[in-house]
């Protein structure tokens, strides 16, 4: 049984007191139920009682005792014990705690994933967004990361999920990008404001090659079509790094094309109808002071040049009438000042901040190798790359460092640690435990054929035979009542990471289920010496260990992480 069906239990417990006249209160759509500090105190244990007792107005203990006893009868509950204040600790019969395996194994891909609702909340989650003037830094890296395993989360939690880059192809960047790979084709040196770094030049190269006459062009149309040409082939190879990386967008959104299709214009015309527009010395202004700004906001200079600030009110505007509920942005470290803006933004076109907008603020990336910072890029010349990354260690372990740690603190990469193939590198120890329960059922099939108890080439109807055969009422023995609980708290571990924003919390999980899987093998013999008997035991551990195959394969596909079956 999974938290999710006892807490169902338990809801309907509190229903029929209620039905009965014991109590008087408001049945609750779902009971908290959790997992114990210690074994002794049962499998699960819920806080119920104590949570209705002052609205009911009867002693939490008393209400406690009459779920308890209640619970005491239903099949599936071996006992049910008062603690505490009003604690109630429950112990599952075994077969009921035994067929958490079965119900992992017959979900498969879909176990630990959310019922999508009939008109699900819709999240839009902009990552990464780096103006398109350079390779993706090891800084993007991070939002790549934690922003794919995030929306990864979230549509597993049941949200409809849109995942979206902001291309910053208007502005004064894309002129500095321009200038810098027309100095490059002209043999000049980069301008003081450019940009620097091998790729410039390799962009000019490129250039020159289908288009020679670019250089000796006038400077204006030179610009010109530097302007439009470079950056097409920044972003595209932009998209190439991150597609490289596992990450696919929804939608790719050209600020150009904000400005191109008047909805620069569109913004301001409907914040003035909202009445925070006012003009003031030539300019158009948005009055956010009065939303909590710390200043009001130019949203049209007096040269009559819209601002990057008009450009992401129109932005937001357009996100919100493509029907997104709830706009979630990814931001680096230097982008605090960006979270009162865009909450004044929302709150200037009548939204509530709070229910419509999210601004998650990550920190800055590190790496070191033999415990020296790493500090420079043999392809840029003076920042670190996503590809640099990935060369150097793969895109599994990068996606699975990137994302292990909460988006609140600075994060120092060991590049000797996680290139590693030994236990004490958290990916490698989680894909190994995938890798060793894929080995094991190979093990098994390949015995069972020996014993002529297999059907010969057929190991999906061995696996479904070995299945039938197993009688999970037998798993009994600590570890593997350790590991079952385990396994049944996977969907809850997925609901929080979504409710939190904390897709770390996936990537902690998996390497508590990966040992807690290994105390487990370690501890009891799965299959059979030779000559013995292919008892209902066995098939239940080999079903035990399928479903902690299918949790850490469903787990890393949430970070974006493979499963291999070899290692």
């Amino acid at each position: 049984m999974t938290p999710a069906a006892l807490s169902d239990v338990l809801a309907a417990i509190v229903r029929d007191l209620v039905d009965a006249g014991e109590l008087t209160v408001a049945v609750p759509a779902t009971v908290p139920v959790a997992r114990p500090r210690s074994a002794d105190l049962g499998d699960y244990a819920t806080p119920v009682a104590l949570q209705l007792a002052r609205s009911a107005g009867v002693p939490a203990r008393e209400i406690a005792e009459a779920v308890a006893g209640r619970l005491r009868k239903e099949p599936a509950i071996a006992d049910a014990e008062v603690a505490g204040p009003g604690f109630v600790n429950i112990r599952l019969a075994g077969a009921a705690l035994g067929e958490t395996a079965r119900t992992v194994v017959e979900a498969g891909a879909d176990y630990g994933r959310a019922p999508r609702p009939a008109e699900p909340t819709r999240v839009n989650v902009e990552f990464v967004s780096a103006n398109p003037t350079g390779p993706v830094t090891l800084a993007s890296a991070r939002w790549a990361a934690v922003g794919d395993a995030l929306a990864r989360v979230l549509d597993a939690a049941g949200y409809a999920v849109g995942r979206e880059y902001y291309v910053n192809d208007a502005g004064v960047q894309v002129e500095r990008l321009a200038a810098s790979v027309l100095a490059a084709l002209r043999g000049r040196p980069i301008p003081e404001d450019g940009y620097q770094g091998a790729y410039i030049g390799e962009i000019a190269e490129r250039i020159a090659a289908e288009n020679p006459d670019i250089a000796a062009a006038p400077d204006g149309g030179a610009l010109a079509a530097l302007s439009t040409e470079a950056t097409a082939r920044m972003l595209t190879e932009i998209r190439q790094t991150l597609a490289g990386f596992g990450v696919e967008y929804d939608a790719w959104k050209s600020e150009r094309e904000l400005h191109t299709s008047g909805a620069l214009d569109a913004a301001v015309a409907d914040l003035r109808a909202h009445g925070h527009v006012f003009d003031a010395d030539g300019a158009v202004w948005l009055r956010t002071t009065d939303f909590g700004d710390d200043k009001d906001r130019a949203l049209v200079k007096s040269d009559g040049r819209p601002t990057y600030f008009c450009a992401d009110a129109a932005y937001y505007r357009d996100k919100r009438g493509r029907g997104f509920d709830r706009l979630v942005y990814l931001l680096g470290a230097d982008h605090h000042g960006y979270v009162g803006r865009l909450k004044a933004i929302a709150a200037c076109f009548g939204d509530d901040p709070a229910a419509t907008l999210e601004v998650i603020i990550g920190q800055l990336v590190t790496l070191t190798r033999d415990g020296v910072p790493v500090k420079m890029s043999k392809r840029a010349g003076v920042f670190l790359t996503l590809t640099d990354l990935t060369d150097a260690v793969g895109v599994d372990a990068a996606r699975y460092h990137l994302v292990r740690s909460s988006l609140d603190s600075a994060l120092n990469l060991d590049l000797e640690l996680i290139a590693r193939r030994t236990n004490d590198n958290p990916v490698f120890y989680v894909q190994y435990a995938h890798a060793r329960i894929c080995s094991l059922r190979r093990s098994a099939a390949d015995l069972a054929a020996a014993s002529g108890l297999a059907p010969d080439g057929d190991p999906a109807a061995w696996a479904a035979s070995s299945r039938g055969a197993a009688d999970l009422g037998l798993l009994t023995e600590p570890r593997e009542a350790e590991l079952l609980g385990a396994l049944a708290e996977f969907p809850g571990v997925v609901g929080t990471a979504a409710e939190l924003r904390a897709p770390h919390r996936v990537a902690r999980y998996l390497e508590e289920l990966a040992s807690t899987y290994h105390r487990f093998y370690d501890s009891h013999r799965v299959l059979p010496r030779d000559g013995e008997a292919w008892t209902p035991l066995v098939h239940a551990r080999l079903l035990l260990a399928e479903a902690a195959g299918v949790v850490l394969a469903n787990g890393l596909r949430l970070l974006g992480v493979s499963a291999p079956e070899r290692m």
